[in-house]
C-alpha cells in the first residue's frame, strides 16, 4: 500500500487565519442618543452631568465605539469627552457603530501583528470563516505582508488564489 502524502502540509505554505487570530472581547456601541436634548442636540452641562455620575468601570476589557444613532447636532468635544472617560477602562475606544467598530477593533490588529513570521514565506490567507471579517482586515493585512513575504494566495492551501510574487531578478 502506497503511503499518503499531504502535499499541503509538505508545501511550506504558512496558512494565516484571521478568525483564528480573532481579537476577542465583548463589543459595545455606546450610543449618545439618549443622552440629547429632545433628541436633536446635546447640552454640555448634561453631558458633564452624565460622566460624572456614569459608572464607567461597566466597560473593562470591552471593545467600545462611541455613536449617536440620532440625526442631531453633537459636537465633537461630546465624542472626546466620552472616550475621555472610557479609556482607562475599555481595550479599544473609537468612534463608529458596530461596523465601524469591528473594523477598528481589526486595523489595531493587523497593525500590531507580528509579520516577521511570514518573511521570505509562501502565504495564505485563508478566506472561509465562521467570523465575519471585515474586508478593511483583508487589504490592511495584505498592504502590511506584501512587503515580507515571497508570495501571497487566498483562499485555502488547496486551492488558493495568487495575489503577489516577489517578481524575479
Amino acid at each position: 500500500m502506497e503511503e499518503i502524502i499531504n502535499k499541503v502540509a509538505a508545501s511550506g505554505i504558512l496558512t494565516l487565519d484571521l478568525e483564528e487570530l480573532y481579537p476577542q472581547g465583548e463589543r459595545v456601541v455606546f450610543d449618545l442618543k439618549p443622552l440629547l436634548w429632545q433628541e436633536v442636540a446635546l447640552k454640555e452641562d448634561d453631558l458633564r452631568t452624565f460622566c460624572k455620575q456614569h459608572d464607567w468601570a461597566r466597560y473593562k476589557g470591552m471593545y467600545v465605539g462611541v455613536h449617536c444613532s440620532a440625526d442631531a447636532i453633537v459636537p465633537t468635544w461630546a465624542y472626546m469627552l466620552v472616550a475621555a472617560h472610557l479609556q482607562p477602562h475599555a481595550t479599544l475606544v473609537t468612534q463608529g457603530d458596530r461596523d465601524q467598530l469591528e473594523r477598528a477593533i481589526f486595523t489595531r490588529f493587523v497593525q500590531q501583528l507580528d509579520v516577521e513570521p511570514y518573511r521570505n514565506a509562501r502565504v495564505v490567507v485563508k478566506g472561509c470563516s465562521k467570523v465575519a471579517v471585515p474586508l478593511n482586515a483583508y487589504v490592511e493585512l495584505t498592504a502590511r505582508l506584501v512587503p515580507v513575504v515571497r508570495s501571497l494566495m487566498f483562499g485555502e492551501p488547496c486551492s488558493t488564489v495568487p495575489l503577489y510574487k516577489v517578481p524575479k531578478g
